[in-house]
């Protein structure tokens, strides 16, 4: 059998590796020693599973594989901050970004090869779009990333604690692939990570943001970055098609949901004389007024050709403290890695996108809607 006919097993959550194994006789118990030894015993040699029989490690080796992506690069910041590269299948890359603090380590997983969305100061967008990752690609990076630190000294300290993805590409709109991997991130055989620690981070793709409750009760963050419809269309394309509003209303009926009094993450990238001024502070203290959230200022990590810059730490400040006087929870992101580039917006991979798919995608997107522009990502249209 030909490896690609084979199934990987490092994307399958408990539902589908109990499936895989029903289908090849066994019984539904097989699917959680098989992910123990996968994601947290790191093992992805069928022969090195020990309590599964020669007959069965044979019969798995001949029908799928625990494949991993090539990690082509990797550096440590001056602040601790560690970045990949990882080459994916046809020869582009993603980045994955580790940001260890002092009672956690954040880990930022990307989810496409590049994005569509083309949101006007992050230079992912500006690479353009190449594909969505599968569920074994997103969970390889955590993989990866809790593997990198295996016998070292410093592992307690830099362990993977929580998970955002927010890195490369837009969560919602590689929904499938996303849910899979999210559900192994928080699987008690697996990583076991807390649904408080792992965070899904949308633009406002609205129609998913209406599924997600049906799915998961993983935290959620909204890329914001203006509190306008007429600034965030330029910012922000996909405003276009969901404003503001709707975006809110979809993010508010998710939280309530979730029934634990988690709040919305807000997320807000202070661009120098284009959304920092205080007229924009206080009409995002307006608002929010009626959403449960926190809000998370991100100063602007300057890219080549950007056409922005960082606003002063004087305007960064001043637009948290008119937030922090309506009341609400605000704080400044630190900047981290941007030595490595590995800071917020700063993203970018290795991406080949020759068939302009982004340009069209956004132009679907606000005729159609996602249903026509997943499409046109996988070549349908």
């Amino acid at each position: 059998m030909t490896t690609a006919s084979k199934i990987n097993l490092l994307g399958l959550p408990l539902d589908k590796m109990q499936a895989f194994f029903t289908t090849l006789g066994e019984k539904p118990f097989r699917a959680t020693q098989v992910l123990k030894w996968i994601h947290q015993r790191g093992v992805h040699d069928f022969t090195e599973m020990t309590d599964i029989s020669k007959k069965l490690q044979a019969r798995l080796a001949e029908v799928s594989e625990i494949v991993l992506p090539e990690v082509t690069w990797q550096k440590d910041s001056q602040d601790g901050t560690r970045k990949w590269v990882m080459k994916m299948p046809g020869g582009s890359a993603v980045e994955t970004v580790f940001i260890p603090e002092d009672d956690r380590g954040t880990l930022c997983v990307s989810s496409q090869i590049g994005c569509a969305l083309d949101c006007s100061f992050c230079s992912t967008g500006k690479q353009g779009f190449n594909r969505d990752l599968s569920a074994a690609e997103i969970i390889a990076q955590v993989w990866l990333a809790v593997r990198s630190f295996e016998g070292k000294d410093e592992v307690r300290q830099r362990r993977v604690t929580n998970v955002v993805l927010m890195g490369m590409g837009e969560p919602l709109m590689n929904f499938e692939p996303v849910m899979d991997a999210i559900s192994l991130m928080m699987e008690d055989n697996a990583y076991g990570i807390s649904k408080r620690r792992v965070t899904i981070s949308t633009s406002g793709v609205v129609p998913e943001i209406r599924k997600l409750k049906a799915r998961t009760d993983a935290a959620l963050a909204l890329s914001l970055h203006a509190p306008n419809d007429q600034l965030r269309d330029q910012l922000v394309p996909v405003n276009r098609k969901w404003p503001i509003a709707e975006v809110l209303d979809a993010c508010n009926d998710y939280m309530a949901g979730l029934g634990d009094k988690r709040v919305l993450t807000v997320e807000y990238t202070l661009l120098s004389e284009v959304n920092d001024e205080l007229e924009h502070a206080h009409q995002l203290a307006e608002l929010l007024r009626d959403t449960p959230c926190k809000i998370n200022l991100i100063p602007f990590n300057p890219f080549p050709n950007s056409g922005y810059s960082r606003p002063s730490n004087n305007r960064i400040h001043r637009f948290r403290d008119i937030l922090q006087q309506a009341g609400y929870v605000t704080t400044v992101r630190k900047t981290r890695g941007d030595d490595i580039d590995a800071a917020c917006g700063q993203l970018v991979g290795q991406v080949v996108d020759l068939t302009r798919r982004s340009e069209r995608f956004i132009e679907l997107v606000e005729s159609g809607g996602t249903a026509a522009a997943r499409a046109h990502l996988r070549g349908e249209q």
